[in-house]
């Protein structure tokens, strides 16, 4: 049975009504349990919180910077300013100093909270003199030239009202920034506002089997629109329990530890998940006895997002009776705008829109999305806001779609990103670069070139996590796997020729987006040679 969330106004009214009929339960804590609070504790910290922003100044219409791990702290300074009608919003953890000056001087922040690992980043960012940045506040440790929480809780004004201050916040005030990947220029700020956040959770509970009081990781960037909504904002709605895990590549043992109801990820952690199983089990294993071997087996609802699935991945996990939903959305639509329904599920398609809003094509098949989870607009860029949404509302995505007679969307491919051969032929580099992933555990990422060439090429890279399973023997399983999925793609869509690079794309990096996506740009330009070198190979 699903619980549709109570349809209150802001962030700041889930969390105090959540507090107050919940307050027992339990809603944040550490995989050490050196912390754990409660639901009242987590509301009376975010009160603290909100009391010491004011003292530095922060007031209803500012921004905060939060250059956080996954930790409870975070939760709780990013909740105190929602509930001041400041606008929290996240840093990556790969961004380098000018990256992160980026950011901070668009949003025109003040304040900027980080933890030791970014603290000598955090400096070069208010020390550069290029921003509004006027002071750091360190969480956990000292430092001269930083100002410590601690020390801010306890200059906190005495008697400072934390709910007046939240009472007058109003559905439009901005609750967060999105800072888009940037793969073709600088981040854009997405400005999402409490409504838009609000209404993403009412739509979402009632397109997906979210049931309160269920446990939960958060594991991913909160500077990622999909993770702030999984694991800060539906719970503050359901009462969730959410276990912090502040290194990403600890979540197979955490997932293991935790057993979570609920469970979001982009493709590649199901796809090793998956590999993982039928290494140790075969291709087809006792369902009960392969989730649980990875930690899956309490799961009701699985979300699948951010990039493209391969269709092979969410039928196996549907054959072992744990429904993967796969969604469609942007940070200019408060994460999703499609959800592929578990009960009727369409593999190959992103599903049909969530409640309340509508998905249409244009008349040259781009998908246009409406309704109450649309951005306010891109932050200092008016322009840009009325060149992506029209005067009707519709948010172009520039995904190019095929929507069925039942409402499933399909997306084809970036709009931009739509390889045209030199024979005038479309093809969809995301779907022939899923197509070869799905073809062997190996393969890390892949990246199909061949706009205005004569045939598609391919640069590689090997799975680090995979690589000893195959020693000695990684040519031979790249060149098979290529050749599994040439049989499964149409011939003009195959891989005539590819290129193993010896690196990893990392995230963050040249060639890969914070969220992991491919900068296409970027990767044809670092690896021009080798490209080259493809197309003048005979044969």
């Amino acid at each position: 049975m699903t619980h549709t969330a109570p349809r209150t106004a802001t962030i700041g009214d889930l969390l105090l009504r959540t507090a107050a009929e919940h307050g027992g339960r339990p809603a944040l804590r550490t995989l050490d349990g050196t912390t754990a609070w409660t639901w009242a504790a987590y509301a009376d910290r975010a009160r603290a919180s909100a009391a010491a922003l004011a003292g530095l100044g922060v007031g209803r219409g500012d921004t905060v910077a939060l250059w956080l791990t996954n930790r409870p702290e975070f939760h709780a300074i990013d909740a105190g300013a929602a509930l001041l009608g400041a606008a929290p919003f996240s840093i990556y953890a790969t961004f380098t100093a000018e990256q992160a000056e980026h950011v901070v001087g668009d949003a025109g922040s003040r304040i900027l909270v980080t933890e030791p690992q970014f603290l000598e980043r955090a400096l070069a960012v208010r020390d550069g003199g290029r921003t509004a940045l006027e002071r750091v506040v360190l969480v956990d440790g000292a430092h001269d030239d930083a100002l410590a929480w601690d020390a801010a809780l306890d200059a906190s004004p005495a008697g400072f009202d934390v709910d007046a201050a939240a009472a007058a916040v109003e559905p439009d005030d901005l609750v967060t920034l999105i800072y888009t990947s940037g793969t073709t220029g600088p981040p854009k700020g997405v400005e999402l506002t409490h409504g838009n956040v609000v209404a993403q959770i009412a739509a979402l509970t009632e397109a997906v089997p979210l049931e309160r009081e269920q446990a939960a990781i958060s594991w991913l960037p909160m500077a990622h629109v999909a993770e702030r909504m999984c694991t800060h904002y539906i719970p503050m709605a359901l009462a969730w329990q959410v276990t912090c895990q502040p290194d990403p590549r600890e979540i197979a043992s955490t997932l293991a530890a935790v057993r979570p109801e609920f469970f979001f990820s982009p493709p590649r952690l199901w796809q090793k998940l998956r590999s993982a199983i039928v290494a140790r089990m075969g291709d087809s294993p006792d369902p009960a006895v392969a989730l649980a071997a990875v930690g899956l087996d309490r799961v009701r609802a699985s979300l699948v997002g951010a990039a493209p699935c391969s269709p092979d991945v969410i039928a196996f996990w549907n054959g072992l009776g744990l429904p993967l939903c796969e969604v469609y959305g942007l940070s200019e639509t408060t994460a999703v705008a499609t959800v592929d329904d578990p009960r009727d599920p369409r593999l190959g398609t992103v599903g049909r829109a969530v409640p309340g809003v509508e998905v249409v094509l244009s008349d040259d098949g781009e998908v246009l999305v409406r309704g109450p989870v649309i951005m306010r607009g891109y932050r200092n860029l008016p322009d840009k806001t009325a060149e992506e949404i029209d005067p009707d509302g519709w948010l172009r995505t520039g995904d190019v779609g095929e929507i069925d007679d039942d409402g499933y969307l399909r997306i084809v491919d970036r709009m931009k990103e739509l390889i045209i051969n030199a024979a005038g032929k479309n093809m969809s580099p995301a779907n022939i670069e899923a197509t070869v992933k799905s073809a062997s555990p190996l393969i890390g990422n892949v990246c199909c070139v061949g706009d205005a060439r004569p045939y598609n090429v391919a640069l590689i890279t090997l799975d680090p996590d995979a690589r000893p399973a195959f020693a000695g023997r990684e040519d031979d399983e790249i060149a098979a796997a290529v050749e599994r999925a040439n049989e499964r793609l149409a011939r003009v869509e195959q891989i005539k020729r590819f290129h193993v690079l010896d690196e990893d794309w990392v995230p963050g990096g040249v060639e890969l987006t914070p969220t992991m996506k491919l900068k296409r740009k970027p990767i044809a330009e670092a690896y021009a040679a080798e490209i080259e070198a493809l197309y003048a190979a005979k044969g």
